[in-house]
């Protein structure tokens, strides 16, 4: 069953009743604190702040946090914060990492390196952003939006089935995934349109997870009936789409931005494809995206 809001993710994330200890690389931001407090405060999360102890405990006096339940793990030297939240993750102190106060690269690049053995072989490491729009009926997600640059027909094959998994995770029978691309046609002057149409195909015959693909597809039709029923355009999925897949990291980057900052909507980000949830959202998002990112993380780590 499709979802409408987020509140399904806070109750996945509170079913099990325990606990994830999330590593925050870099604890020392506002909004990521305050989101990840929220969770404390929910009963799923247990925190671990990394970074530069003198710094954090300063905010979170500010905060009015400092009384609250947390373990400081000093680390002045924010460039191998991160290393030091993976190395939590690998003496198995914690079971989430989050980005904090980091630059998105120094955050990903040892997540990548693989010493760190967090990916998951066979399996791309993707980005996935979760919307809310106010004039759409259900949850949307976009991939991949941080980490593929131009990914090719197999890349783009495990964005599909990463994003799958996920809406597994989170209790779906079954998603609806859309390859966004200019038109509905396949032309030869746009190669996406030619690999959407043959990774529909491959779909159709052998589905990825338990997802329906369609593609190529304009984002018009992929969110509106009305426009799928004036274009003539058949497909039973149009305005009930749960997945964008985007031809390229731009185009997915610069749709969640767009959507966030004009369209208003409400939203959080997950990575997939690692053998950890890690939960991430940008230093500026507001304090609930960090809290939903880690009820997501919290779901994909209790979905056994």
């Amino acid at each position: 069953m499709y979802k409408t809001n987020f509140d399904f993710v806070v109750e996945k994330a509170k079913a099990s009743g325990k606990k994830i200890r999330v590593a925050i690389a870099g604890a020392d931001n506002e909004n990521i604190l305050l989101g990840a407090f929220q969770a404390e405060a929910a009963g799923f999360a247990q925190l671990l702040l990394v970074g530069d102890e003198a710094k954090i405990t300063t905010m979170l006096k500010n905060l009015s946090l400092y009384d609250r339940n947390y373990t400081i793990v000093n680390e002045p030297d924010y460039e191998v914060v991160v290393q030091k939240s993976i190395d939590l993750v690998k003496m198995g102190m914690a079971d989430v990492l989050m980005r904090g106060n980091t630059q998105t690269r120094d955050f990903l690049l040892p997540i990548l390196d693989k010493k760190n053995a967090l990916l998951t072989p066979g399996r791309l490491l993707t980005h996935i952003n979760i919307l809310k729009l106010p004039d759409y009926p259900r949850i949307l997600a976009v991939s991949d939006v941080t980490i593929i640059p131009e990914p090719n027909l197999s890349q783009r094959k495990e964005i599909i089935r990463n994003m799958a998994d996920f809406f597994t995770d989170l209790g779906y029978e079954k998603s609806n995934i859309a390859l966004l691309s200019l038109v509905e046609k396949p032309t030869f002057h746009m190669p996406d349109t030619v690999e959407a149409e043959t990774i529909a195909k491959d779909c159709a015959a052998k589905p990825i997870g338990t997802s329906n693909v369609v593609g190529p597809i304009a984002y018009d039709l992929i969110v509106s009936k009305e426009a799928a029923r004036l274009k003539g355009f058949d497909c039973p999925y149009c305005g009930e789409f749960d997945g964008i897949v985007a031809p390229n990291l731009i185009t997915g980057n610069l749709l969640i931005k767009a959507l966030q900052i004009h369209g208003h909507c409400s939203s959080f980000g997950v990575i997939y494809g690692a053998n950890i949830p890690i939960a991430i959202t940008s230093r500026s998002d507001p304090k609930e995206q960090s809290y939903l990112s880690l009820a997501a993380a919290a779901a994909m780590f209790f979905k056994k």
